[in-house]
């Protein structure tokens, strides 16, 4: 399985980084410390989203604050890894307004628009199979075969997500199907961000491609809170603009930094493997802060898609 594929299932960029040996037993643990950190970081999205919407908020608010907050953060992650490289060119300018569209812009809005009629237990079990849109999409595009195995392992994974699906839909109705779709065309249009994006990261290099790719989607969100509602939408509680801060921050920029060192210390594959927390983290969250019920639909339900991704992520490296 190639590193793009390995690197997604802890929600970053494909080829953000090549794992460069190990550097001794405190570099190893460090790097597990980084991913497990950044994979329950990653996870708290949902968590804190969810919260926010307990204040009225509605997505195109609550998305603009959290890109708001995040604009400075990732224009100064896309200077500090600009410097001293050469000039973007037309066609990297084109690519990272496609990428920053479809990776960071579609695929978080419609994320957040999902979460309003789904658990946040649902939503990290739809993003989580990511890595195997990003193969089916490479058999649809490159015809890229799939291997039999590979298919078991998505097939398990996805009879895990169906199983907690069908046990929402059952207790929440239509607007559970309406929010489990949002979620999953978010993780197709992130799916379509991961194909395309790894000749830019070649080029330009990971960091300063999910600075730029970022602040394009951190104006496109403030530029449609713009069109689409008035200024006075901006008055919200304060609790949301406090959520949406840690959402900028701790849930955003922070674990993406952290997973990019994990995988420069232990690699992408065992970055990867480190990543599976950030499901459970999430369940737990959900019924700590949320109180949303754990049941053992839910519980099959996770164990059947984190076997499922670990079945897929190890037969496809040694495939």
């Amino acid at each position: 399985m190639n590193k793009h594929i390995q690197a997604e299932l802890v929600e970053i960029d494909p080829l953000a980084g090549v794992s460069k040996g190990f550097n001794g037993k405190k570099s190893i643990a460090n790097g597990l410390l980084l991913a497990m950190v950044g994979a329950i970081a990653f996870s708290g999205k949902a968590i804190i989203v969810k919260l926010a919407y307990r204040h009225g908020v509605d997505a195109v608010t609550l998305i603009m604050y959290r890109m708001l907050f995040a604009l400075p953060i990732f224009a100064l992650m896309a200077w500090w890894a600009s410097r001293g490289k050469p000039p973007l060119t037309r066609h990297d300018w084109l690519g990272i307004i496609g990428l920053g569209v479809t990776g960071y812009y579609l695929a978080s809005f419609l994320d957040f628009a999902g979460l309003v009629y789904i658990s946040a237990s649902l939503e990290r079990l739809i993003l989580y199979i990511n890595p195997t849109l990003v193969l089916l999409l490479g058999l649809v595009l490159y015809k890229r075969q799939i291997q039999r195995r590979q298919a078991l392992g998505m097939a398990i994974s996805y009879a895990g997500v169906m199983l907690v699906f069908g046990h929402e839909v059952k207790l929440e109705g239509g607007d559970a199907a309406l929010g489990a779709l949002l979620v999953f065309l978010s993780a197709i249009s992130y799916a379509v961000y991961l194909t395309f994006s790894g000749e830019l990261v070649k080029r330009l290099g990971s960091l300063r491609l999910v600075g730029m790719a970022t602040m394009v989607a951190c104006l496109l969100c403030i530029s449609q809170f713009v069109v689409l509602r008035p200024w006075s939408a901006a008055v919200v509680a304060p609790e949301v603009i406090w959520l949406s801060v840690l959402n900028a921050t701790l849930c955003t920029a922070a674990p993406v930094l952290m997973v990019m060192m994990a995988i420069e210390r232990v690699g992408a594959g065992v970055t990867a493997q480190v990543g599976m927390i950030g499901p459970m983290s999430t369940i737990l969250m959900g019924v700590v802060i949320l109180g949303e019920p754990f049941t053992a639909w839910v519980a099959a339900g996770t164990a059947l898609v984190i076997a499922g991704i670990f079945v897929f992520t190890r037969i496809s490296r040694s495939g």
